[in-house]
C-alpha cells in the first residue's frame, strides 16, 4: 500500500526500502498526492535509484514541476515513469463495464452583506501586514489569511467562532438547503464535505433544525468504533440519509455508496484528496449515478483560485496534489488581486 511509504523521510518508508525483495510492486490511486516528491520516495521503493538522488531529483524535476509549473519537466517524467505504471481508471468502460456515470459540477453562490463586511476586513488587516512581513512570516501570514477568508466564505459564524444564530447569513448555506431539500424530498442521500471541522458542526446543527432528521457527523474525534457503527448505520435501508464529514477524517478508506450526491462545502486545492473525497460514494457497488458539486463563493478568492488551477490544468492533471503552498510565493501585488473582492459577489 504506497499510501504508507510516500513520504520518504518516515521510519516506515526506510524500513520498506531496507527489505530484499526480488519484485516490488506498490498499489495507490494516487500516485501523486501532497507534491511529486511522493512519486520519488515510491520509485525509490520500487527501482531504487532510478530517479537519481532526492537532491538531483529535486533539481531536475521537483523545483521546475511544483515551483515554476513546467510542463516540459513533468513530461519527461511521466516518459520515464510510465513503463513502469500500469493505470486503472474507474471511468474506463473496459475495466468495469457496469459502473455508474459521475457528473461533477461547479455551484456559484453569493456573499451575504455581513459575510462581504468580513471578507473586505481581513483583506484590509493582511494589506497592512504584508508590507512589513518577510521570509516565513510572510509564508504564515498568507496562508492564515486564506484559512481566514474560507471561513468567512462559509459562514460568519465559523469565521467568528461564537456559537452565534446560523440561518440567513450565508449564501452556500443557502444553496445546499435548497439542494438538500430536493434530495431528500426524493430519498436519496447525500454526503458533505468540509475541512473544517468546526463549519461540520455548524453543517449538522443546521441541516438537523431544518429538516428534522438526523444528520451524521464524523471528524477527527470519532474513534474507529463509533465510525464503523456510523458507515453501517448509513449504508443501512433505514439509516440517516446526510452524512457530514471532516475531509481529512473522512475522505479515505470508507465505502459509502448508499450516496449518490456528494458536495464538497469548501475546495481542498489539491484534486487527488477531493477525489479520494468523492470516491466514498463513486466506487464499486455503487448502482445510481453520482452528482458531485463543489461550493464556489463567486468573484472571491475561491473563485480566483479555481480560475487558477483551471488555467494551469495541463500540468495538474500530470502532477496533481500541489496544495496551497505556491500561493504563498506570490508577489504582493499579485496576492491583493487574489485576495481583492469583486463588486458582483455579494448578494443583490
Amino acid at each position: 500500500e504506497a499510501q504508507n511509504i510516500k513520504n520518504a523521510e518516515t521510519k516506515q518508508a526506510r524500513a520498506a526500502r531496507s527489505i530484499e525483495a526480488g519484485y516490488r510492486i506498490a498499489l495507490t490511486g494516487t500516485p501523486v498526492e501532497n507534491n511529486v516528491g511522493d512519486l520519488w520516495s515510491v520509485m525509490e521503493y520500487l527501482n531504487p535509484g532510478f530517479l537519481g538522488p532526492r537532491e538531483e531529483f529535486r533539481r531536475k524535476f521537483f523545483i521546475p514541476i511544483q515551483a515554476l509549473r513546467d510542463p516540459e519537466a513533468a513530461e519527461r517524467l511521466r516518459k520515464l515513469t510510465v513503463p513502469f505504471t500500469l493505470r486503472r481508471l474507474k471511468t474506463d468502460r473496459s475495466i468495469i463495464a457496469d459502473l455508474p456515470e459521475k457528473m461533477e459540477m461547479k455551484v456559484f453562490c453569493t456573499l451575504t452583506k455581513e459575510q462581504a463586511s468580513l471578507y473586505k476586513a481581513v483583506v484590509a488587516e493582511a494589506d497592512e501586514a504584508l508590507g512589513s512581513a518577510e521570509g516565513i512570516q510572510r509564508r504564515g501570514l498568507i496562508l492564515a489569511t486564506l484559512s481566514k477568508l474560507k471561513q468567512v466564505c462559509n459562514h460568519p459564524a465559523q469565521f467568528l467562532g461564537d456559537n452565534s444564530s446560523i440561518a440567513g447569513r450565508s449564501g452556500k448555506l443557502a444553496r445546499l438547503v435548497e439542494m438538500m431539500q430536493e434530495i431528500l424530498e426524493v430519498g436519496d442521500r447525500a454526503l458533505v464535505f468540509s475541512q473544517f471541522s468546526e463549519m461540520g458542526a455548524i453543517l449538522v446543527r443546521h441541516l438537523q433544525e431544518t429538516f428534522g432528521q438526523e444528520a451524521l457527523f464524523l471528524h477527527g474525534g470519532v474513534s474507529k468504533n463509533q465510525r464503523d457503527a456510523m458507515v453501517e448505520r448509513f449504508q443501512s435501508a433505514e439509516g440517516p440519509r446526510i452524512f457530514v464529514l471532516s475531509l481529512k477524517a473522512g475522505g479515505t478508506g470508507l465505502n459509502l455508496t448508499s450516496a449518490n450526491h456528494v458536495f464538497h462545502f469548501d475546495r481542498w486545492w489539491n484534486p487527488a484528496v477531493e477525489n479520494q473525497a468523492t470516491d466514498r460514494a463513486f466506487r464499486i457497488g455503487q448502482v445510481r449515478n453520482v452528482q458531485v458539486r463543489k461550493f464556489i463563493c463567486a468573484g472571491t478568492l475561491e473563485d480566483k483560485i479555481d480560475e487558477m488551477i483551471e488555467n494551469k490544468k495541463e500540468i495538474a492533471e500530470r502532477v496533481v496534489g500541489t496544495g496551497e503552498g505556491w500561493l504563498t510565493e506570490l508577489s504582493t501585488e499579485e496576492l491583493k488581486e487574489l485576495f481583492a473582492l469583486r463588486h458582483d459577489a455579494v448578494e443583490a
